[in-house]
């Protein structure tokens, strides 16, 4: 049997978290590697960050990423406290286990078809710097964490 996320590279493993200094170096011990300079998610004039349908210029988050190997990297974010799927996630369940990224060359279509197989669109936005999008994937009925899609213009 074929799987929908067949043939698309896992890039990142995430994790919500409240404090992130303290979660970077936690990890950074773990992983025996720095992460990267802590960062917002960007302005929202470039970011143009969708939650449910709507604009969200309040949605951001500071996020950081450590290299764990074979093109994977582990992301920390600690949202700001205004609704995103960030946000959300924290409030219903504490610091854990987020999402897990997948990289698509068809943003549109391989959102589609996830929504075919029970995993709606929840939150979309451009990467900071303008260079690509992302779009969150709601899995928590069903797999208890976000599919997150990543593609880069």
């Amino acid at each position: 049997m074929a799987g929908l996320m067949q043939g698309y590279p896992v890039v990142q493993i995430a994790f919500v978290v409240e404090n992130i200094e303290a979660s970077c170096h936690a990890f950074s011990q773990l992983l025996g590697t720095h992460a990267t300079p802590v960062m917002d998610a960007g302005d929202y004039t470039v970011a143009q960050t969708v939650l449910d349908g709507e604009p969200a210029p309040e949605a951001n988050c500071l996020m950081a990423f450590l290299n764990a190997g074979n093109g994977v990297s582990i992301e920390l974010i600690q949202p700001n406290g205004k609704p995103s799927v960030w946000q959300e996630y924290l409030d219903k369940n504490g610091p854990g286990f987020h999402h897990i990224a997948f990289c698509t060359e068809n943003m549109d279509r391989s959102v589609q078809d996830c929504g075919k197989v029970g995993l709606h669109l929840r939150q979309r936005g451009k990467y900071r710097d303008g260079s690509g999008e992302y779009a969150y994937l709601d899995g928590t009925d069903s797999l208890n964490i976000f599919i997150e899609l990543l593609s880069q213009f």
